[in-house]
């Protein structure tokens, strides 16, 4: 058997040399190493012959006589050429100089041979190449020649030379280390060595040639250079003779060509490496704290968005932020970066996430952070999740130990990412966000204030008192801190979560939400009474600021309840968390017990205390036990209205109603769903049964009012029916919801679901589809508008972008305004690409209260502020909703951990055992007697343990005008008089019974046709009466005949819809005439006003959110309170037990059903 060797390359003695001197990286670096210092060396070999050499001492060639030369003589023309030929070299100095060019000779004799291609000319006639023979042909041929040892050699030319040799290492380096961003390095290195090659050379030749003249030293013609080349031309040393002259003159024309080149050549690499960024240096990275931001395209808003968010937190004030973007950096961007505060701190890198090179010069391996954002506006949404993910598995390749934050657009794609420490969904984040805002009103707004850093300073300069009071609690965020280590809740260790959560807020005015078992990770949203808080619990907490940056004050608290004064309260400063005298806004505390067994179902809200409700003694309240004691309990068991409640009677029909089960949904649309408890139909439903309008082998119903549904509606309005639109059906349909409070849903798709998307819904109850747009009536009346109470305009992905900036809502925003028109009644939740756009749902070209707004949210802006939007009006009554505004949870929790989670659990995304949900309740007349938020914590927390966060409050406002004042005065008192008539006409077609979460109502009596009845009646009466009313009383009358000539539009707007539906075969009678509402009605209709009714030109009704009000806030009827109630499913199984034996002989009464109504 032969052994074989193969070769890539031929294996020739060429060829290994070759390798070793040119291909190969490392070695070829260690040559041309070698060769630039072969070359300062014969630099420097050529200074210390200068310094050695003195003309005056006479001058010859080497062995022969020395002659001395007088010096120059300028009246004489004749030039001694003698000193200029020969020089007095010393002989150890020539055998280095011989031995150095001999060993130069033959590395160039070598290359030439190695680098030879066939053209031997093109090698010799190079540069280079001429050089080195002029600088060492020479001492080659005086080893064989002794008497021209003395010969003037140009060794001084070896500079350039080396600055050959330079660029080729550096070359050489950067290809070794794969460094490709050197170009801007290189032409600075080639820059300053060009300079120093021609003050080199010109000191160098001038020098020698003046030896002829004034004999000028190697300083001064350095001088002479220096002045020279900088045009300041002083004059004091100039060269002699002629040759010295031409060559000056040579070496200006040289310098005036080759540096305007180089300069050039550095000017273009400066303005590329300004387009590109440049590098990130190592040593800052190691030295300085740095997060990295990828994103495919960086706007303005989003850069904003990202900076405030960031840098609102006093520790990262230090950091640094290094943008990485593949796209060239935008004129406005570029622009802020100008800016001194972010300049210092924010450097900008043109380069990919997937290319190892550019995560190098963002130094990625030592950021503290990487957050990889998802471009929203891209049509196709699916592509930009795609890049989403190999930008994250880029990252997490290259910097295995840089923590990741990722967000992405459809929850099909998270489970891609999973490996990331945070993510955040945003199709998943925004349809439970709609779900929720349609039976806890303005959600979308409390979750937006929550996780925006604020300090609560907004609107304080504002005359207005909403504005003042809505962003003070605006400041409340979420916090946490160890329980061992709180001076808030280190007192109620041992204590009882409710308890501690009552104290905590009677004494300090934070809001405790939840806890955090030190061996289990999961976080536990009001876990309830048997929960026993310990000292390793980490506590989270709603408040303005955070218990480590809050200063505790009681000396001059106590000094003012001993002056009798009630204190500012909580929120008067921002550091100030006074202990104020909270006890006599809390009412009289009961020392006895209340009745403690289960009180029945349908019991009223908020029950007043019979014991303790006579005479002038304000009614008492239980207080919240430090332990907790299953009897007191009202929920005794949230779970029980499944057998009672199944087959109850309908009380309008007789008809048995569906029994439902509460289960796991079996299909999901996509991996990565958290499992939750829902309501669902026993069998599932037939695709068929799923289209509304369209009748199947199953039914006949081909409209909304054919199937009898008990609630109203909930439209929701997609352009297709993507995964994420699972989300928005699971709140609605989770087991907590009461049966009976259950809306319809009814997806109105421009485009047919797939079949995979109807086999996950099909298990839900009262959840169909049907084909259509919101821009066709058509479509809007088949799917049962005129009986829906809330509809959910979702943004569509084809209109994200567009070529005109913030154009992309303009569909979205006049279609929502024309189904304002025609259906004023409707309650509409729009979501919009651009947050910047919310001002034009409520426009107004006249409306003076609108420009004040306008200006209030500019004057915010100016002051810094994050949430310069907030004061809208559609936004603070959560009528308009933006997934951009949800950005800063993923930026919040690069320092808040637990954010995501905590929002997660609020919205119903996530549930974990033992944590409780978010719900709502309604302040009816029979609530009021409690008075204040305060005591509202006490009586829940006492009765139902549910802990209160908020309140969503509505408020009728009225400009500083008299007219209109006087107006509603007497419209108020025509209505009281007529109470007594037409009371036998309430009743309407479509008779439903109001439920609680409606926001859209100021009052109940808007849900009836007696005030509109009413009020025409007025108005007939008042027409008929007017020569009997004063001059200001006419001219009211003469307005409020050109308001009904205004009517006419509206007329024609309801015999519109009429007209529609009869060409639809649909009964008419349940659309509400929009030709008869009036002003009152358009008041009591509760922050519907995109486009408020010309008759309500001085009226206006404004909802806000108040997030954790102090505890002596006022409570107002119509008042929408957030609760998080415990999860019912917590303790079933370890007390079934004791509910058995604490229930059974009580049966009748212990049947409280699961409804968003809090009994207590």
């Amino acid at each position: 058997m032969v052994q074989v060797e193969f070769y890539v390359n031929e294996n020739t003695f060429k060829e290994r040399l070759k390798l070793f001197f040119i291909k190969n990286q490392r070695s070829s670096l260690r040559i041309r190493l070698f060769n630039f210092s072969l070359k300062l060396l014969t630099c420097l070999l050529y200074i210390v012959r200068v310094l050695l050499d003195n003309p005056a001492k006479g001058i010859g060639c080497w062995g022969c006589e020395k002659q001395s030369y007088s010096t120059f003589n300028q009246s004489s023309t004749e030039i001694n050429w003698a000193p200029i030929l020969w020089v007095d070299r010393k002989m150890p100095l020539w055998a280095i100089q011989v031995s150095v060019a001999l060993i130069s000779f033959l590395e160039t004799m070598l290359l030439i041979y190695l680098s030879y291609k066939g053209n031997i000319w093109e090698q010799i006639f190079r540069i280079s190449f001429i050089l080195e023979m002029i600088n060492t042909v020479p001492f080659i041929i005086t080893i064989f020649w002794s008497p021209l040892r003395n010969l003037f050699i140009p060794v001084f030319l070896n500079c350039w030379l080396a600055k050959y040799a330079l660029e080729n290492m550096i070359n050489d380096l950067h290809r070794a280390i794969q460094r490709t961003q050197s170009a801007m390095f290189n032409q600075v290195l080639i820059l300053i060595c060009t300079l120093l090659c021609l003050v080199f050379t010109g000191t160098c030749g001038i020098q020698h040639l003046e030896r002829a003249g004034d004999n000028l030293s190697l300083f001064k013609s350095f001088y002479f250079c220096i002045v020279t080349f900088s045009t300041v031309g002083y004059g004091d040393v100039t060269p002699k003779i002629w040759p010295s002259q031409l060559l000056v003159v040579i070496m200006i024309c040289v310098a005036l060509v080759v540096l305007p080149l180089q300069f050039e050549e550095l000017v273009y690499l400066w303005m590329e490496r300004q387009k590109s960024g440049g590098n990130y240096s190592r040593h800052r990275a190691q030295t300085e704290k740095h997060v990295v931001l990828c994103v495919s395209s960086l706007k303005i808003d989003l850069l904003m968005d990202f900076l405030n968010e960031f840098y609102a937190h006093p520790r990262l004030q230090d950091y640094y932020v290094v943008i990485l973007c593949p796209t060239e950096m935008d004129i406005q961007v570029r622009r802020v970066l100008q800016i001194p505060l972010w300049s210092q701190r924010v450097i900008y890198l043109q380069g990919s996430a997937l290319k190892d090179q550019d995560l190098m010069r963002a130094k990625m391996d030592n950021g503290e952070a990487c957050f990889i954002l998802s471009s929203r506006n891209e049509a196709d949404r699916t592509a930009a999740d795609h890049q989403t993910i190999l930008r994250a598995w880029a990252v997490k390749d290259f910097a295995p130990n840089c923590p990741l934050y990722v967000q992405i657009l459809k929850p099909e794609n998270k489970f891609h990412v999973k490996f990331a420490d945070h993510v955040v969904c945003e199709e998943e984040c925004k349809y439970a966000m709609l779900a929720l805002n349609c039976v806890c009103p303005a959600t979308s707004t409390l979750i937006t204030l929550l996780v925006h850093t604020s300090r609560g300073q907004e609107g304080q300069e504002s005359p207005e008192q909403w504005q003042r009071m809505y962003g003070r609690c605006s400041g409340n965020e979420v916090y946490h801190i160890r329980m061992g280590d709180s001076k808030f809740f280190m007192e109620y260790e041992g204590k009882s979560f409710t308890y501690a959560a009552f104290h905590a807020h009677k004494k300090y005015g934070v809001c405790l939400i939840g806890i955090r078992r030190e061996e289990n990770k999961s976080i536990l949203l009001n876990p309830g009474p048997r929960h026993i808080m310990t000292a390793s619990d980490t506590c989270f907490y709603i408040n303005i600021t955070k218990e480590e940056n809050s200063a505790f004050i009681f000396k001059q608290e106590e000094k003012q309840k001993k002056k009798g004064f009630a204190g500012r309260g909580l929120y008067d400063g921002p550091s100030r968390l006074p202990v104020h005298s909270i006890i006599a806004s809390m009412g009289t505390v009961a020392m006895d017990l209340q009745n403690t067994e289960c009180r029945p179902a349908n019991s009223s809200k908020l029950t007043l205390p019979a014991e303790n409700g006579s005479g002038n003694r304000r009614p008492s309240i239980a207080p919240v036990l430090e332990l907790a004691d299953s009897s007191s309990l009202l929920p005794c068991d949230l779970l029980s209205d499944q057998s009672e409640d199944e087959m109850t009677q309908s009380d309008d029909e007789g008809l048995t109603i569906v029994e439902y089960v509460k289960g796991y949904p079996p299909n999901s649309p996509y991996i990565g769903s958290s499992p939750t408890l829902c309501h669902l139909l026993p069998v599932k439903a037939p695709f068929c049964c799923l289209r509304l309008d369209k009748g199947c082998k199953h039914n006949s119903y081909e409209d909304a009012k054919a199937y009898g549904f008990k609630n109203k509606l909930i439209i929701v309005s997609a352009e297709t029916a993507g995964n994420g639109l699972y989300n928005f059906i699971v709140p609605l349909r989770a087991y907590y919801r009461s049966r009976k409070e259950l809306n319809p849903i009814v997806l109105l798709l421009d485009n047919k679901p797939e079949n995979h998307f109807l086999e996950a819904i099909c298990c839900f109850p009262m959840v169909y589809y049907m084909e259509g747009t919101i821009d066709n009536l058509d479509s809007l009346l088949q799917c049962g508008i005129i009986y829906a109470d809330n509809l959910v305009v979702v943004d569509k992905e084809s209109t994200m972008s567009a070529e005109e900036d913030y154009m992309a809502d303009a569909k979205t925003i006049v279609n929502v305004q024309t189904m304002f028109r025609l259906f004023p009644s409707l309650s509409i939740i729009t979501e919009l690409t651009h947050p910047s756009n919310m001002r034009f749902m409520q426009f107004r070209a006249k409306d003076s209260y609108s420009l004040a707004l306008s200006k209030l949210e500019k004057k915010e802006r100016e002051n810094g502020s994050n949430l310069a939007f907030m004061f809208r009006l559609p936004f603070a009554a959560g009528r308009v909703f933006s997934i951009s505004m949800l950005d800063t949870l993923l930026y919040q929790s690069f320092v808040k951990d637990y954010m995501i989670t905590i929002t997660r659990l609020l919205l119903g995304l996530d549930t974990t055992p033992g944590s409780g949900y978010l719900c709502a309740m309604k302040i009816t007349e029979d609530d009021l007697w409690i008075r204040t938020y305060g005591r509202l914590f006490q009586k829940l927390c006492s009765s139902s343990a549910e802990i209160p966060i908020g309140i969503y409050r509505t408020e009728s406002h009225m400009f500083s005008t008299s007219e209109p004042h006087d107006i509603r005065t007497q419209s108020q008192i025509s209505i009281n008089i007529e109470d007594c008539e037409d009371t036998k006409d309430v009743k309407e077609h479509w008779h439903i019974k109001t439920s609680h979460h409606r926001n859209s109502c100021s009052s109940d009596q808007s849900e009836h046709p007696l005030l509109r009845r009413k009020s025409m009646q007025w108005a007939r009466r008042l027409s008929r009466k007017g020569n009997k009313h004063t001059s200001k009383t006419a001219e009211w009358i003469s307005q409020q005949r050109l308001s009904l000539y205004r009517r006419s539009e509206r007329q024609e707007l309801s015999e519109l819809v009429k007209n529609r539906m009869k060409h639809l075969g649909l009964p008419t009678t349940g659309y509400e005439d929009v030709a008869n509402l009036t002003a009152s009605d358009v008041m009591n209709r509760v922050n519907l006003g995109y486009l408020q009714d010309e008759m309500n030109d001085h009226q206006n009704t404004l909802s806000y959110v108040l997030i954790n009000p102090p505890p002596d806030t006022r409570l107002e009827l119509n008042d929408i309170v957030y609760l998080i109630r415990s999860d019912p499913l917590a303790h079933v199984a370890n007390d079934a037990h004791s509910r058995k034996s604490s229930c059974s002989h009580k049966l009748d009464p212990c049947n409280p059903e699961t409804r968003d109504e809090t009994q207590l």
